[in-house]
C-alpha cells in the first residue's frame, strides 16, 4: 500500500472512531505537556539559583560558620559552629591575608521598625559600606552606609523602598529618625529597586553598621562574611589562605567553610539538574499510562473491526500490511498528541515567565525531543500487541464474526 493511501485510510478510520481517537489524543498530549511543564519548572529553579550565585561575582568569596565535613551537608544556615566568627577575626584577616581586598561581614535578624505611629516587622542587615558594591545594590536617594571601622557603630541606616512607602508615605525619609527596638537610627539612604537576594526582598530590609547590629541583637557572632579578592590574586589560593588563617585563630580547629561562587554554582547545578531529571522522569510515567490506554483501546478496536480485517485479508492483504494499518493509527494519533502537547507545554512555560519574570522558565530542546520520542515509542510499543492480533486473524473466521 502506498503511503498516501495508507494515510487516507488511517484518517478515514480515525474519523469514524472519533471518541477513541480523542481519548488517545488527549492522553498523549497531556502526558507530553506535563513532562515539558515540570522540566520547565525545574530549569527555572536551576536558572534562578545559578543567576543569583553568578550575580555575586567570580571575585567574591564567602565564609560560613561550621564545616561541611561535620554537618553532612551545606554549612549550617543558622551560623552555629564550634566557635563563632567575630569582628576581631576579620580585623586580623584584613591585615594578614594578602589576597583579600575588601570585607563585608553580615549580621541578620528581625526587629520592629517604627516611625511615629507607624510600625512593622523588618529584616535588619548589619554590614558595612563595602557590602553594597559587592551585591550590586544601588541607592535611589541619599547615600549608602558611611565607611567605618568594622568595630565602630553609628546610628545611621539605609532602608528599602517598601519600608519607605509604608512608614513615611509621602513624607521625606532622608534625615528622619526611626526606632529599632530601643535604639534610634537616622535614615541616610533609600535602596533602589527590590535588590533581590536569594528570594529575599531587600526593599523590606533596613541596613545598619555591623557593630550597631551586634549591639542591637546582643551578639558577637557574624552570620556570614563576604570577601572581595584583590585584582590579580588567585581565588583558590586566597580561599586556602583564609581557611588556614581562621584555623590558626580558632586554636587549630577548622570550623569554618570558605567557598567561591564557582564551587557553589557547581554543587547546586548538579543537585538541581538531578532534581529536574527526576521530576521529568516522574512525569514521563504519564506517557506510559497513555501507552497502556493506547493498547486497551486498540484491542477493543480489533474486536470491533474483525469483519473489516477479514475482508482485507480475503482481498489479499498480508498480515504485515494489516499490522501496519493499526500501527499507523497509533503512530498518527501519537504524533498529533505530541504536537499538541509540545504547544501546550511551551505556552505554559511562556505564561509562567510572564507571571514570574524573575524566574527563567524554559523548555530545553532535549526535553522536547525526549518527550516526543518517548511518547511515540510508547504508543507504538503498546500498539504492537493489538496490531499483531489483528494480523494473525484468519480471514474465514474473521468474516464469520459479527
Amino acid at each position: 500500500m502506498r503511503a498516501p493511501d495508507l494515510l487516507s485510510f488511517t484518517l478515514l478510520v480515525l474519523r469514524r472512531q472519533r471518541f477513541r481517537s480523542l481519548m488517545l489524543l488527549l492522553s498523549v498530549s497531556i502526558g507530553v505537556a506535563a513532562v515539558l511543564l515540570l522540566v520547565a519548572l525545574g530549569e527555572g529553579a536551576r536558572g534562578y539559583v545559578m543567576r543569583e550565585f553568578e550575580f555575586i561575582g567570580k571575585d567574591i568569596v564567602v565564609m560560613f560558620p561550621g564545616r561541611k565535613s561535620t554537618t553532612g551537608g551545606l554549612p549550617p544556615v543558622t551560623g552555629v559552629a564550634a566557635r563563632e566568627i567575630t569582628l576581631a577575626d576579620m580585623a586580623v584577616v584584613s591585615r594578614t591575608v594578602r589576597g583579600v581586598d575588601t570585607i563585608a561581614p553580615l549580621v541578620i535578624g528581625n526587629a520592629e521598625l517604627s516611625f511615629g505611629s507607624r510600625a512593622r516587622e523588618a529584616v535588619v542587615i548589619g554590614s558595612n559600606a563595602d557590602f553594597f558594591p559587592m551585591r550590586h545594590l544601588g541607592i535611589a536617594r541619599g547615600q549608602a552606609l558611611p565607611p567605618l571601622e568594622l568595630t565602630v557603630g553609628s546610628p545611621v541606616a539605609v532602608i528599602g523602598g517598601t519600608l519607605e512607602r509604608e512608614l513615611f508615605g509621602t513624607r521625606p525619609a532622608i534625615g528622619a529618625w526611626v526606632r529599632l527596638r530601643d535604639y534610634r537610627f537616622r535614615v541616610v539612604g533609600v535602596l533602589a529597586g527590590r535588590g533581590d537576594s536569594f528570594g529575599m526582598d531587600l526593599s523590606e530590609a533596613i541596613f545598619v553598621p555591623v557593630a550597631s547590629a551586634q549591639t542591637l541583637f546582643d551578639t558577637q557572632a557574624l552570620f556570614r562574611v563576604l570577601f572581595r579578592v584583590r585584582a590579580g590574586a588567585d581565588v583558590e589560593a586566597t580561599k586556602h589562605e583564609l581557611l588556614a588563617r581562621m584555623t590558626a585563630l580558632h586554636d587549630g580547629n577548622e570550623d569554618v567553610t570558605v567557598v567561591s561562587p564557582d564551587a557553589m554554582i557547581s554543587t547546586f547545578d548538579g543537585i538541581l539538574r538531578a532534581l529536574t531529571l527526576a521530576i521529568g522522569g516522574i512525569a514521563a510515567i504519564s506517557l506510559v499510562v497513555a501507552g497502556i490506554l493506547v493498547m486497551n483501546l486498540m484491542l477493543m478496536s480489533v474486536r470491533q473491526r474483525t469483519a473489516e480485517i477479514g475482508l482485507l485479508k480475503a482481498l489479499g492483504a498480508p498480515g504485515a500490511q494489516v499490522r501496519t494499518l493499526f500501527l499507523a493509527e497509533a503512530g498518527l494519533l501519537a504524533a498529533a498528541g505530541v504536537l499538541i502537547g509540545i504547544g501546550v507545554g511551551h505556552a505554559g512555560s511562556v505564561l509562567l515567565s510572564l507571571l514570574y519574570p524573575e524566574v527563567p522558565f524554559r523548555v530545553p530542546l532535549w526535553a522536547t525531543l525526549a518527550a516526543a520520542l518517548f511518547a511515540l515509542a510508547s504508543a507504538l510499543v503498546f500498539a504492537w500487541l493489538p496490531a499483531s492480533r489483528a494480523a494473525a486473524l484468519e480471514p474465514v473466521l474473521a468474516l464469520g464474526r459479527r
